[in-house]
């Protein structure tokens, strides 16, 4: 009854997090920022965290970071923001258990059990690069499915990286167009590309099949 009541009031927590909260924009994110000083390091970096626990997409956030902060900055502050709200949303959904979050996760429920029940870091770094699976999903499966809390961070934080990255410098790019920013834009999303095409490829070989070294224990 316990985690059934929680469940319903996670999901109109997030419900009303995804069709009443606006992120705001830019200008007010920098203007709010700069009153900060050199806190705003750490309310971007909580702010992030916060956003990425939601289904909310967190690609605003990263734009803001290359726009705000520049790519160095921006970067460094985008993937620790990130990987904490990754962690927060695993340990929740292992505080509320793997019936709970199948609920919660609704029509990715099967896809994400099936890839990470006592699954290790190859799954979850597979799922992160999935074309059209979002953050969330895999962030509240691996903590409730039985993904270590070692091979969840480490697979998540490599998987993470490019992308944040890419979003990054597109914001950077905004903020300030030139040659060599839209050099880096180009390199980065040929890396996620090449990313992406490869975990799609491993997810079609795989999809009959477990991952070398991720059966269930006993």
């Amino acid at each position: 009854m316990a985690r059934n009541t929680l469940l319903v009031l996670v999901l109109l927590g997030m419900v009303w997090l995804a069709f009443n909260v606006r992120l705001p924009s830019l200008e007010d994110l920098r203007a709010d920022l700069d009153r900060w000083g050199w806190a705003a390091w750490i309310v971007f970096t909580a702010l992030y965290a916060v956003v990425a626990l939601t289904p909310i997409p967190v690609t605003i956030m990263a734009v803001a970071g290359g726009v705000l902060f520049g790519l160095i900055e921006g970067s460094v502050l985008s993937i620790v923001g990130v990987l904490i709200g990754c962690w927060g949303a695993y340990w929740i959904a292992r505080g509320l258990g793997k019936g709970t979050v199948k609920k919660l996760l609704g029509r990715h429920a099967g896809v994400v059990e099936e890839r990470l029940e006592n699954a290790g870091f190859q799954a979850v770094f597979m799922l992160r690069l999935l074309p059209g699976l979002p953050y969330w999903p895999v962030n509240y499966g691996g903590g409730a499915f039985g993904v270590s809390q070692r091979d969840f961070v480490v697979a998540s934080g490599l998987a993470a990286i490019p992308g944040q990255i890419s979003l990054v410098a597109i914001g950077v790019f905004v903020a300030s167009p030139s040659v060599v920013h839209g050099i880096v834009v180009g390199i980065a999303w040929a890396v996620v590309i090449v990313m992406t095409v490869w975990a799609y490829r491993s997810w079609k070989g795989t999809a009959k099949r477990p991952l070398p070294g991720e059966g269930r224990r006993g």
